[in-house]
């Protein structure tokens, strides 16, 4: 029950987690009539293309490489085509040495759509802010003043199976659905870009959203230790790294209460966002809000959570008392949930007298509730006000712009039959984990390389990966103190999808920036 529990909540997890679309055929296993569609995949092919845009004032020329490269079974045959989409600057006197970063969204199961439309691509997609639905199409690209690419290429890259990447007739979907075959498949494909491009040279980074920042734990510990390639920086947005810190559905797992500690802070942050908390705690900055909230939940809360049914009566009502205060949940309510509130449970209630729930991705969203008898959410409001502009405007673009897989189907996730091994064998431990928690992978790297700086950046009202759960994760990284100086933090006023919100997308842009540039080594 408790694996179960964890990768339902891993599954949803996703950068941006799309409607229902339909599931796509089982990557490894279509019949002999689909042969036709897999001959386009087993070799490598790319089309390249020029364009311009402008960052901090200034025009920066690019070529555009969108392509696949093959990974072999270990009898040398396709055994998977991953996509990519590259962007190169134009005129630099050494390209050999420019900064590169790869780009990969999470899931698992979901493409590299998100990042790519919505963050540092050239062209960012139009959506409406918050707490509203974008219209349907048609839709607008725009120039993106904050692609990295004033201070570094750009690599996105589609997992096997998502987007325009494909798991080949000899290739076998156990091999690459897990979380140490993605780390593998991940690791052979940048090594394999690396010669390719001539870029061994480079300064290079890692950059995950969400279920990716899970893969950049792995993923650097592989290149460092399998391929000897040592990082210049790990960039995380939205993190997990233990799924036993996940607010989604922690009833199954009984007797581990982390997850409602380190939850409690988004709830009251989106409380306050809202305008639901009682006036005393109302009237506070969010700043201010937030540390008296920090302070309760790893205190008081966390002790009396601790007592479980020897937590006394009137206690437990003292707790009850101060979570409606920061939460505005009613103390009834929260009596009856035992003190317990999961994410779902949350985005359910908190608007319930409007008869709407917020987003789970971002909980500055809100949308109709489907049943508002329900004991919690059916769906995120977030994902449905913006998922359809990212998809139809990024299949816009690969045709017209890019042109690259035309009639061919771009898959934005790939859940249908995606059966993930959450087993981790962490470095030196000599058997696998069967609770998810890359944490040990993570340590190692940094143990490994002690100039590898890691950069950490979640939403304030992200209640997929709340931002005090990630700064928990980090904070109790086995490492020393020595290393634990090269982690940073940053947190904005917005959700999952940090770059939804255009001043927070500003901020990460100048954060990562500097970031690089602070540890690019180059002089």
């Amino acid at each position: 029950m408790r694996t179960s529990m964890l990768v339902m909540a891993a599954l949803i997890s996703a950068a941006c987690i799309a409607p229902a679309y339909a599931a796509a055929p089982k990557s490894g296993a279509e019949n002999k009539s689909q042969q036709s569609k897999h001959d386009y995949w087993t070799t490598s092919h790319s089309s390249t293309s020029q364009g311009s845009v402008t960052v901090d004032g200034k025009e920066i020329r690019y070529q555009a490489v969108a392509g696949t490269l093959i990974l072999k079974n270990d009898k040398s045959q396709p055994a998977a085509s991953m996509f990519y989409v590259a962007y190169f600057k134009r005129g630099v006197s050494n390209p050999a040495t420019r900064p590169i970063t790869f780009f990969y969204n999470g899931g698992p199961g979901s493409s590299s759509v998100w990042l790519h439309m919505g963050a540092f691509g050239p062209r960012r997609i139009v959506t409406t802010p918050a707490p509203d639905h974008t219209p349907a199409a048609p839709y607008q690209l725009v120039n993106n003043h904050y692609s990295l690419l004033n201070v570094t290429d750009e690599v996105f890259i589609d997992a096997p199976a998502t987007g325009f990447s494909r798991i080949l007739p000899d290739g076998k979907d156990k091999n690459f659905f897990g979380i140490d075959q993605d780390g593998k498949a991940f690791a052979d494909f940048i090594t394999q870009f690396l010669s390719k491009y001539n870029r061994w040279n480079s300064p290079k980074y890692l950059f995950g959203e969400s279920y990716g920042t899970t893969r950049n734990a792995v993923l650097s510990w592989d290149l460092e230790n399998d391929k000897n390639i040592d990082l210049n920086g790990v960039i995380m947005l939205s993190t997990i790294l233990s799924f036993d810190t996940s607010i989604d559905g922690p009833a199954m797992n009984p007797g581990v209460n982390l997850p409602y500690v380190l939850g409690l802070p988004t709830y009251a942050a989106t409380s306050w966002y809202h305008k639901q908390l009682p006036s005393q705690t109302q009237d506070l900055s969010l700043s201010a809000l937030l540390e008296q909230v920090e302070s309760f939940a790893t205190g008081d809360y966390a002790s009396a959570l601790a007592q479980g049914n020897a937590l006394r009566e009137s206690q437990k009502l003292a707790i009850a008392q101060k979570l409606n205060l920061y939460t505005g949940l009613s103390t009834a309510y929260l009596m009856r949930a035992d003190l317990r509130v999961s994410g779902g449970e949350y985005e359910q209630q908190l608007m319930l007298h409007d008869f709407e729930t917020t987003g789970r991705l971002d909980t500055r969203f809100l949308g109709p509730s489907m049943d508002p008898l329900a004991k919690q959410s059916y769906y995120d409001p977030q994902s449905a006000a913006i998922s359809s502009a990212y998809v139809s405007a990024f299949n816009w673009y690969t045709d017209n712009v890019l042109k690259f897989g035309a009639g061919h189907y771009y898959r934005p996730v790939y859940y249908g039959h995606m059966h993930w091994s959450f087993k981790n064998r962490a470095p030196f431990t000599g058997f696998p984990q069967f609770s998810p928690n890359v944490m040990l992978n993570l340590a190692a790297a940094m143990k490994y390389n002690p100039d590898l700086k890691v950069m950490v950046n979640g939403g304030y009202y992200d209640l997929a990966t709340p931002f005090y759960a990630a700064q928990y994760q980090f904070e109790q990284l086995p490492i020393p103190p020595a290393v634990q100086k090269n982690i940073s933090f940053h947190w904005y006023p917005s959700g999952h999808m940090v770059y939804v919100h255009l001043p927070s997308l500003e901020k990460l842009h100048a954060n990562v920036t500097k970031f690089i540039e602070q540890t690019d080594n180059v002089g």
